[in-house]
């Protein structure tokens, strides 16, 4: 799998955030339209590199234009890999995103892009993942990249982890109450339900109280589902 290879080492390369902004020649050679409006997308993410519209775009850009580069099929490297032209086609989109979202990781304020390396290097590289969604957890104070990161772990069946990363970087009082209620799903599908009370109880300690009352309620329900299918009942 020469471009999985390829993957891993560009998530072990170095970045230097110098190159944040700057924009790189595409395979497919872009239209004019196209070129000025990545370096819009560009210079915004260089202001701010967690405008997640902005990454977005440019992500779905740089996809299809890597996409576009591996249009025509080739059989000697789909024998070769055994890999399908589709198959290549969307490999090579991940890689470009991957490049992308290193490279704008690169600022020390970013933290989305992190997530996304995250959430592209899950399957291979599961401890890895967990190390960007923790770089990424401690790079946001409000919490939103913990909660990113703990959607995706529960997503991909690892509550586990997701309870590990967010036992360890939860911030209760500062952080957005969604984190509180990943902890609390995690937990029960983790069936670990007494945990799961212990975070709805430590998620009342956030000042937003009408935010935490309208989670509680559903959460509450999915603590008692959790607890009478425990019993058999």
């Amino acid at each position: 799998m020469a471009l999985m290879h390829r993957l891993r080492r560009l998530i072990r390369r170095p970045t230097s955030a110098s190159s944040v902004g700057a924009r790189h020649p595409s395979p497919s050679a872009p239209r004019r339209g196209d070129t000025i409006h990545e370096d819009a997308l560009r210079a915004q993410l260089a202001d701010d590199p967690n405008n997640i519209e902005a990454f977005t775009a440019l992500a779905d850009m740089v996809r299809r234009h890597a996409a576009e580069g591996h249009s025509e099929p080739d059989p000697l490297r789909e024998a070769e890999h055994e890999f399908t032209a589709a198959e290549l086609r969307s490999q090579a989109a991940d890689l470009a995103v991957w490049a992308l979202a290193e490279e704008i990781g690169g600022n020390p304020r970013g933290w989305y892009p992190l997530v996304e390396l995250g959430r592209l290097s899950l399957a291979e590289d599961p401890e890895g993942a967990v190390r960007r969604f923790t770089t990424a957890a401690e790079r946001d104070p409000e919490g939103r990249a913990l909660a990113e990161g703990l959607a995706i772990l529960r997503g991909a069946g690892m509550p586990v982890e997701a309870l590990g990363l967010g036992v360890g970087h939860w911030k209760v009082r500062e952080h957005t109450p969604e984190v509180g209620q990943h902890l609390v799903r995690a937990a029960l599908e983790a069936d670990r339900i007494s945990d799961a009370k212990q975070h709805l109880r430590a998620l009342g300690l956030h000042p937003d109280r009408d935010a935490v009352a309208k989670l509680r309620t559903e959460l509450e329900k999915e603590i008692a589902a959790s607890e009478r299918r425990a019993a058999g009942t």
